[in-house]
Order: C-alpha cells, then structure tokens, then sequence
C-alpha cells in the first residue's frame, strides 16, 4: 500500500486524482438523475393534476409512510458493504467480499420482514391518526409491502464498492422512467391513485431484481449462493463490523424521522390537502438540490476508498475540495428557489399549489444545508466515529422537532417546513464540527490502514 508521498507535487496530484475520480462517479449519477429529474417533475405534473389536491394528499402519506418504513426496516446495510468492502477489493479477496455482501442481503430480507409487521400495525390500527381513507387502508399495506421487499440497500452496496457507478446510473433509470410511463398510460385510461400506486410498487420491484442480478454479473467470483451458508462468518472477518452497522442503522432510524416525520405530522395536526400541498413543496425542494444525494454517494465510496489507499494529507485535501464544491452548489440552488420556486409548483400542480411557496423555502434551505455537509458523515464512518455522525443526527431531529411543535399549529405546513430547516441548521454545524476535529486528528504520519478501523 503507498505510503504518504513527500512533496506537495506529488499529493497535489493524488488528491486531484482522488477529486477527480469522485467527480467522474457524480458526472454519471447526475446524468442519470438528470433524466430522472425530468421524468419525475413529467410525472409529479400528472399526478397531481389528475388526482387533484385531496387524493394526492392520501397518495403522498402513503408513500412518506413507505418511505419512513423503508429507512427503519431497511438498515442501510449499503454502508456496511462499502465501508468494509472496500478492503476486500482493493485485496482482491472476493469470498471475503461475497460472504459480506449476502450477509447485508439477509439483514435486508430481516428488514423487510419486520417491516411488513410495522406496517399492518401502521395501517390497521393507526390509520385514522393519519387521516387515511377507510376505502385504501388495504391498498396502502400491500404497497408499503412490496415497497419493503424493493429495497436493494445491498446489490446497491456491493455495486458502488466495486465502483461501478455507471450500471448504478442505468438500473435506477428504470425507476423514472417506468414512473413516467405509467403515468401516461394511467392518465390517458382514466387516472386513479390505486392504479398508480400499483405502478409505483410493480417498478420498484423491476428494480430491485435488475440491482441484484448487476451485481451478480460484474461480480460472479463474489456474490454466488454458496457464500450464503457462511454469510455471518463476516461479522468476524470485518473487526468493528457489528458496532458500525448498530451505530448507523440507529443514525439512518433517526434521520428516516427528521425526514418523513414532518409530512406526517402536517397531515396528524393539519390535514390531507396540506399534506399533499407539503409533499409537493418537499418533493421539489428534494429534487432542487438532488445533487446532495449524488455527491454522498460518490463522496462517501471515494473517501473510504481514500482512507484505505491514500496518506492523510490528501484525505484531507478531498474532503475540503467536496465541501467547497457542495456549499456552493447549495448557494446557487437557494437562489434559484426563490427566484422561480412559486412558478413551479403553480406549474406542476395548479395554483392551488402555488401557496406551498412558503413551504418549498424552508425545505430547500434544510436540503442545501444537507448538501453543504455532504462529506461530514463519510469522514466519521470512514476514521471508525460512526457514534459521532449518531449524535449529530440526534441533535438535527431534537431541534426540527422543536420547531415543529412550536411552529406547525401557528403556520401549519410552512411552521413544519421551517422546523425542518432549523434542524438542518443545527445538524450541519454539528456534524462539521464533529468532522474538523476528526481531521485535525489526522496525523501527518497517518497512511493507508491494513484493516478499517473499528468503531
């Protein structure tokens, strides 16, 4: 493994390399997003303006619901395989890599076994609390359960450990487009939310079966059935393994609650029409600065993967590079919002919607607050301060819950939205600073480690 090169020459190079090669990852994700992001505002139009603001209402708690259900039941295990997985490919060592990678599988299926348990709760005994229409409560469950037994949390690991962001750009292409398909399709037949619903969880599981034979076929040396009997043999090969994946499963629970607890909570304390109005302002703000999800994505495999082959100097040098380049991102997407956001929801779901202009502010300013830290949590998973990032996370949902409850009844969805953007603030203060002095920590002497560090 190289050891730290002397010479600002010869790092300066390094870390362009590194940058570089990151650069490269979000230049395809973005060009898969950004076709996307064309197909998803194509069909948000449609959907909205089909069913009108009182069913999308009902389909947008639905699908928060599914959503928060997919980040507790899900585990992301994705980080486990990338923050391990690295070392076993750069050591060329594809059992040890197989036996991770189906071990995340199984913890997926786990997942999705206790959240279809979570769900029939959710939806037979709690429904009123979230306003739900008597008439789609069934509905509801079985598209949050294929939603569950979507998740492709592992194959999506193992692809981005092996650094084969391009295949990930064409098989989460499907998802748009198919959305936008159906769609069509559904709007020209005679649009009704339990058809779309259908459509939705249908594609979702499209997905999940391409993600996985991907994975089986650019890695078949790793991910065969054999490595399934041994698979829990990799929480001994992987020192830290198990305290690691405990910490972020607990940090991703947290942050699933920062982010879809909100929505919820406008449709418990207001209702379904300000749910709807919510979900659309979110949505939009989710996809203004969609380039936060691109850069951690490339981010957090680049940065284990330098903390495994690089020196510290050049570590250091990549984050502070990724930092600069997502604040300022994050700044001209801010701008931007309020510059047009009004119009486009107007645009997108009628002028009923375009009140949801006081909501797409706040939400937008909590997304470029996520975007501005996007190297923070991949810093502490990859030097073994996963608890950090924890209590970071902690701190972002404390605060965005207390400016909720302090907001939502006085301003409705645009308080919620403002309580969301106060957390934000507060975790990307946190979590920076819990970042610096990880990095300060950082001896010069510091190179590439033999095995990741444990927790």
């Amino acid at each position: 493994m190289p050891a730290v090169m002397s010479g600002k020459g010869p790092e300066l190079a390094a870390s362009k390399s590194l940058l570089s090669r990151m650069l490269t990852n979000v230049a395809w994700l973005v060009g898969g997003k950004g076709f996307g992001a064309v197909c998803s505002l194509v069909y948000l139009a449609i959907l909205t303006r089909s069913l009108g603001l009182k069913d999308f209402g009902h389909f947008s708690l639905i699908f928060g619901t599914s959503q928060a259900l997919i980040a507790l039941a899900g585990f992301q295990t994705w980080q486990v395989v990338v923050r391990f997985g690295v070392q076993h490919v750069h050591d060329k060592d594809w059992d040890g890599f197989g036996r991770l990678g189906l071990m995340a599988g199984i913890l997926d299926v786990l997942g999705a076994i206790i959240g279809c348990g979570i769900a029939w709760l959710v939806f037979y005994q709690f429904a009123d609390a979230l306003q739900i229409n008597p008439a789609l409560i069934d509905t509801a469950f079985w598209f949050n359960v294929a939603a569950l037994w979507a998740i492709v949390s592992a194959p999506t690991g193992i692809v981005r450990a092996l650094d084969r962001f391009d295949l990930a750009v064409y098989i989460e292409a499907v998802v748009p487009l198919g959305r936008l398909i159906a769609a069509v399709a559904i709007w020209l037949t005679g649009p009704s939310l339990v058809r779309f619903l259908i459509a939705w969880a249908v594609i979702d599981l499209i997905e999940a079966a391409l993600y996985w034979l991907v994975a089986r076929w650019i890695c078949p040396q790793a991910i065969r059935l054999s490595h399934l009997k041994g698979a829990f043999r990799a929480r001994h090969e992987n020192p830290g393994l198990i305290r690691f994946f405990l910490i972020t499963y607990a940090s991703a629970t947290v942050d699933a609650v920062y982010r879809h607890g909100p929505l919820l909570a406008v449709g418990y304390f207001v209702g379904t029409s300000a749910a709807g109005v919510y979900r659309l302002a979110n949505q939009l703000a989710q996809g203004l600065a969609k380039l936060s999800t691109l850069l951690s994505r490339a981010a957090y495999a680049e940065i284990a993967r330098a903390r495994v082959s690089a020196g510290a100097s050049e570590f250091r040098r990549l984050v502070a590079q990724t930092s600069r380049i997502a604040g300022v991102a994050g700044a001209v997407v801010v701008v931007f919002v309020i510059a047009v956001g009004g119009n486009i929801l107007a645009l997108l779901g009628g002028e009923e919607f375009r009140n949801g202009y006081h909501v797409l502010i706040p939400l937008t300013v909590a997304s470029c607050f996520e975007l501005a830290g996007v190297a923070f949590e991949p810093v502490l998973h990859s030097t073994g301060r996963a608890r950090f990032s924890l209590f970071a996370r902690f701190c972002t949902v404390i605060a965005a819950a207390a400016g909720l409850l302090l907001l939502v009844e006085p301003f409705a969805g645009g308080g919620a939205a403002w309580g969301v953007a106060i957390g934000g603030a507060v975790g990307y203060f946190v979590m920076g600073l819990m970042a610096l002095i990880t990095l300060r920590g950082l001896g010069q002497q510091d190179v590439a480690l033999p095995q990741p560090p444990t927790t």
